[in-house]
């Protein structure tokens, strides 16, 4: 079919429904509950025969708005819809999930606000023996692959009630991905969990609608237009009406030698004149018009059809599972579709013959407003974990103690989102690149509720940050180039003109934060983005100077071209330079202050040489690190695709040898060298060290001098020596060394590897 030709659109930034304008649900005159019920009998409490929405986690029932689950529910029932929380529910049969009875609507399940295997297994597949989502800190409270199991059992338990799932896990699950503990590509979750719908992102926008159209009686399979939501429809069914359908299962299809339209582009260009094609008007109704990708510019000149009634066909399944090519590919297609503003519907076949099902995935949601975000964080939580985990006491400590709840109960999330774009972190592909901020009296009046109803607050704000402490208010200059944009960061491989970098609104929160009375200290606990605050000194001479406990996180992640390319992050010297304003600001502010660089061992693109480099720059500077963690491959990353296909999707895919390859680190030993090199100053490491640098042919870096990496002896005992201990230069050696996007873990005291940061935001 010849490619179907429209008028060209600008961009323009997409609207939505504001959350506070919705019509109240009948069940409003039940009021405000002060707890979500988790029982039968706190539901008696409230006058409540029945719960319109059920909402099932993997995590503990905190009610505070850095845990998904509350905002969800505290989210609904402003919209004035009965809630009810099962917590951790028993998996092994459906009778956990009758517990409050069949929801009126539709039951929600989330898999916690960590993915579920990332919470259960290290980077080498090992169990870990701890949750901090659970009471005590206990593992195996969840099942492996939560979400999935937890949507079965609601169908088992109730065939008819609509099972909605999101969260984190269904989020990075959406399409056919790499499941790095099975090591195989896996099926979309939607198709194994057997749910109605997918929500993907930051869930309220979606939440909501859907609720109240479900509230309304329409069935759950009718709704199929909410974006930020993913459904399956049958493959023979017929195709949606005035839908025009991008085909982008190939990449390199054989044919004329003349210039092709990147299948990676949103818009090829004006057509040619005269070119005599019919317009997207034309298409038959009913059908949906089927626009080879990519169509020649010389045969056919095409422009694409609108954006808000393109669906773009990725390759299937099967294609995905079998053909690693096509793998990177469907992964590259997927992220660039991630912008609100142009981002395109996807669809993607699972199976074969007439039992195929198809996962289509809407545009992702809308972006809340600064309006949006103040109302949901003013809802009336009660900043504490539910009753049922506290002891005779009342009190939540001791064998009742939440590990992440310890962690947040003084802190303040102030934004979402993060355009950095790191291939290895799942941030951005969950909460979107686009910076939700709240306004600055929202968050005051936040610090203020803890100070007068925190029990134990002391005066000290932990953080006042979110995915990343410094992007607060920062954003597009423009609102019609951000809602063009397809980069996938704004950050890399520089900052872009167009990006607004001024610090001085987030120096002015800080100022009037730390003012407020009672409040003795502001920490930032949240990760920084050097990179944007060397922009400012005046930000970093602040922060320095007010907010900084004597260690500061930030994460250069290597030093190497190489690996930094492939991780989209910049330079060793931008590190430099930020390292030379910390000092000077220290100085400055008469204390003796360091930097906690984050590093990632065995990430895509590092090579062994690349390692042996790391660890000398590592032993100038004079770092030892107490732990250290290999890279892990999260579902749906940029950096999963190459760790899979060994192909970089950053620089386009292709069949010849215009395709990247990437080196990839696997193999147990190989793993080990990389994490051996970033703790170069441990004796049990060096046999493995002096071996591979006689094999690399660095053999003079083996000996006692200072120019030298590893000793040629080793000692009678290979026992580990304490790091961190005797000189200052030791301190700032206790390195974290990766990130997912996912909330790092509590763990050994003194180690800032394993020191957690707030819970991920909801979804």
């Amino acid at each position: 079919m010849s490619a179907i030709h429209t008028p060209a659109h600008a961009a323009v930034p997409p609207a939505a429904k504001p959350l506070t304008s919705w019509r109240p649900y009948w069940a409003k005159r039940f009021g405000t509950a002060p707890m979500l019920p988790m029982s039968r009998a706190e539901m008696e409490a409230l006058g409540w025969d029945a719960c319109d929405v059920i909402l099932v986690t993997g995590d503990a029932y905190i009610d505070h708005p850095s845990f998904g689950m509350a905002v969800i529910g505290r989210v609904l029932e402003a919209q004035g819809f009965r809630v009810g929380i099962i917590a951790q529910p028993d998996w092994l049969s459906a009778e956990g999930f009758k517990v409050l009875g069949r929801p009126k609507l539709f039951f929600g399940v989330t898999a916690g606000n960590m993915d579920s295997m990332i919470n259960r297994y290290t980077a080498e597949r090992k169990i870990r023996s701890d949750d901090a989502y659970t009471p005590g800190g206990q593992g195996g409270r969840r099942p492996d692959r939560a979400c999935l199991v937890y949507a079965n059992r609601c169908k088992e338990a109730w065939p008819d009630a609509p099972v909605v799932i999101g969260g984190i896990e269904a989020s990075l699950r959406r399409i056919a991905h790499y499941d790095y503990w099975q090591d195989k590509v896996r099926r979309s979750i939607l198709v194994d969990a057997k749910a109605d719908l997918l929500l993907f992102g930051n869930a309220e926008r979606a939440i909501v609608e859907i609720a109240h159209r479900l509230g309304r009686r329409e069935p759950v399979a009718s709704i199929t237009d909410v974006r930020g939501t993913a459904f399956i429809r049958r493959a023979a069914d017929p195709a949606a009406a005035g839908w025009f359908e991008l085909d982008s299962t190939e990449v390199d299809r054989p044919g004329r030698v003349d210039a092709h339209i990147s299948p990676y582009r949103s818009d090829p260009g004006p057509a040619a004149p005269g070119s005599g094609a019919p317009s997207g008007g034309d298409a038959a109704p009913g059908c949906a018009a089927v626009v080879a990708m990519p169509p020649s510019r010389r045969a056919a000149a095409p422009m694409l059809p609108p954006r808000d009634r393109t669906v773009i066909r990725l390759p299937a399944f099967e294609q995905v599972r079998a053909d690693p090519v096509l793998y990177a590919h469907a992964s590259r297609v997927l992220h660039l579709e991630t912008n609100p503003g142009n981002a395109r519907a996807l669809v993607q076949r699972h199976g074969s013959g007439p039992g195929a099902r198809e996962v289509w995935i809407n545009p992702p949601p809308v972006p809340l407003t600064t309006a949006e975000m103040d109302w949901i964080f003013g809802l009336p939580y009660a900043r504490s974990p539910h009753p049922a985990y506290a002891d005779a006491q009342g009190r939540h400590d001791g064998p009742t103690k939440i590990p992440a709840w310890e962690v947040i109960r003084f802190s303040v999330n102030i934004m979402r989102g993060c355009f950095g774009g790191c291939t290895f972190c799942s941030i951005t592909e969950h909460e979107g690149r686009i910076i939700q901020s709240r306004s600055e009296a929202s968050i005051l009046q936040e610090i203020e509720a803890i100070r007068d109803k925190t029990a134990g607050f002391t005066g000290v704000v932990s953080d006042l940050g979110g995915p990343t402490a410094n992007m607060w208010r920062l954003g597009c200059k423009s609102r019609e180039i951000e809602a063009a944009c397809r980069k996938p960061s704004c950050v890399y491989p520089d900052i872009c003109r167009n990006l607004h970098t001024d610090h001085a609104p987030l120096i002015g929160l800080y100022r009037r934060a730390r003012a407020l009375p009672g409040v003795k200290k502001v920490l930032i606990g949240s990760g920084l983005r050097y990179d944007l605050a060397v922009r400012s000194p005046e930000y970093v001479q602040e922060l320095v100077a007010h907010h900084v406990g004597g260690y500061l996180k930030i994460a250069p992640e290597h030093t190497e071209a190489g690996p930094l390319s492939k991780m989209m992050k910049p330079g060793i010297g931008t590190y430099d330079r930020f390292k030379q304003l910390f000092d000077q600001a220290s100085a400055s502010a008469g204390k003796q202050q360091y930097l906690i660089p984050y590093f990632i061992a065995a990430h895509p693109g590092t090579s062994d040489e690349d390692m042996m480099q790391l660890a000398l720059w590592l032993k100038r500077n004079g770092f030892r690190a107490d732990q250290v963690q290999a890279f892990y491959p999260s579902p749906m990353a940029t950096a999963t695709a190459m760790y899979h296909t060994g192909l970089n999707p950053l620089a386009g895919i292709h069949r010849d040898d215009r395709a990247e390859p990437v080196d990839v680190v696997r193999g147990e030993r190989r793993r080990r060298l990389h994490k051996a090199f970033l703790r170069w100053h441990d004796p049990a490491n060096w046999p493995l060290l002096r071996e591979a640098l006689v094999q690399m042919g660095r053999a003079d870096l083996i000996g006692s001098g200072r120019q030298h990496l590893v000793p040629a002896f080793q000692p009678a005992s290979a026992a580990r020596r304490p790091s961190c201990a005797g000189s200052p230069q030791a301190a700032p050696g206790r390195i974290l060394t990766q990130h997912t996007g996912l909330p790092p873990r509590p763990g050994l005291a003194g180690t800032a590897s394993r020191r957690p940061r707030r819970p991920r935001r909801p979804g």
